[in-house]
């Protein structure tokens, strides 16, 4: 650990492999990416290794080789955390562990860290409760060994951290526990939802630090919290916003990343409910990064595992003040994009006309009779 300004840094150093599906710009943009995930969790990057090998050793996930070179460096530089790009299995982990000395944390254990950080209300705390189980479960074997050695910091944020919870019959039983609580809050959820009457609803939908939050609290005039870090905000927010008389409802969500973690999208089921019965969805992309069209595939990825790709959407570049060449004019834009700067405020009022004339058009069909009240304007 350093110490810097009076908070507590940990030194970490990360691992990524170059394969056949990874290539090594692929890599390298996925470490750079786990880099501000690690930063977000507390930690200061070190450095990044990186490792060709066409199937990943089943007992160290690398190779002997680049083993060595991380367990000398790490001893070296007293680093306390060493970080994998892809999730290692309880075996891998426990043998990396009593080889280099430090924790070792997979992306998975590292997102799910970050969402035990962010986690504010009770209903947040349940769900990254329940997915962190999920996770712990199957790695209860050697974890007191892990734990007598670090204690807290990065990736040992919640369960896990009594002696009473490694044993397999009361995880199981927490678990059983935390999916009936949650089961609870869905169905009230549930009908709060159904509370909210025939509005059209929209949500709002992207990678992490694409700028949701800040758009959300310019075309609602709300106050969501907005930070550049990943997954600043993990609760949905919903507001009632009016365009030109038609009102309707705005959802802020959850950022998506790639690899996202299986047990966060089963966890988070009831927060996703919120897309999955939204009428639109405003796609918000970082277009100023260099894998925006990565970040999109992604998005799409995960909306297709909740049954969402067919719903109608506005693909939304934001940023767009932080490109050199900004040289999107009306030619550019379909009837599904638009491109806008959430932060500097441009073509904010042309994204709410486009907003405008999707809602109207699902709410006229909804109420045909409710034309002659919210007329087009050419």
């Amino acid at each position: 650990m350093i110490e810097n300004n009076k908070i507590s840094y940990e030194k970490a150093v990360l691992i990524g492999i170059i394969n056949s599906v990874q290539s090594e710009e692929t890599v390298k943009d996925y470490l750079n990416e786990l880099s501000f995930l690690a930063e977000t969790a507390g930690g200061v990057v070190s450095k990044k290794f990186i490792q060709r090998i066409d199937k990943p050793n089943p007992k160290t996930f690398i190779g002997s080789g680049k083993l060595l070179e991380i367990q000398v460096y790490c001893k070296k530089n007293d680093i306390s955390s060493v970080i994998f790009d892809d999730e290692l299995s309880p075996t891998q982990q426990l043998n990396l562990e009593k080889y280099l000395k430090a924790k070792i944390i997979d992306r998975t254990g590292l997102i799910l860290d970050i969402f035990a950080q962010r986690a504010k209300t009770s209903y947040a705390k349940n769900q990254v409760e329940l997915a962190q189980y999920q996770y712990l479960m199957p790695r209860l074997k050697g974890l007191w060994t892990h734990l007598e050695r670090q204690k807290g910091g990065i990736g040992m944020r919640g369960p896990g951290e009594t002696e009473i919870e490694t044993d397999r019959r009361i995880v199981r039983d927490r678990i059983s526990l935390l999916k009936k609580k949650l089961s609870n809050i869905d169905k009230q959820m549930s009908v709060q939802r159904g509370n909210r009457g025939s509005l059209v609803r929209v949500a709002l939908v992207g990678y992490t630090n694409v700028g949701k939050s800040t758009l959300m609290n310019l075309i609602s005039k709300s106050d969501v919290f907005a930070e550049n870090k990943l997954f600043a905000t993990l609760d949905t927010t919903v507001r009632k916003m009016v365009i030109r008389n038609l009102p309707f409802l705005v959802t802020d969500t959850v950022g998506f990343i790639r690899k996202l973690p299986t047990q966060l999208i089963e966890s988070f089921k009831s927060t996703l409910n919120e897309i999955t019965e939204s009428d639109l969805l405003l796609h918000i992309v970082d277009i100023s990064h260099p894998n925006y069209e990565d970040h999109i595939d992604s998005v799409n990825e995960i909306l297709g595992q909740i049954d969402c790709s067919n719903k109608p959407f506005i693909l939304v570049f934001n940023k767009i003040d932080k490109l050199k060449n900004n040289s999107f004019g009306a030619t550019n834009k379909s009837k599904t994009e638009e491109y806008i700067s959430a932060e500097k405020k441009v073509n904010i009022n042309e994204l709410k006309e486009k907003i405008f004339h999707h809602v109207r058009k699902i709410h006229i069909k909804r109420f045909p009779y409710n034309n002659f009240l919210y007329p087009e304007v050419d």
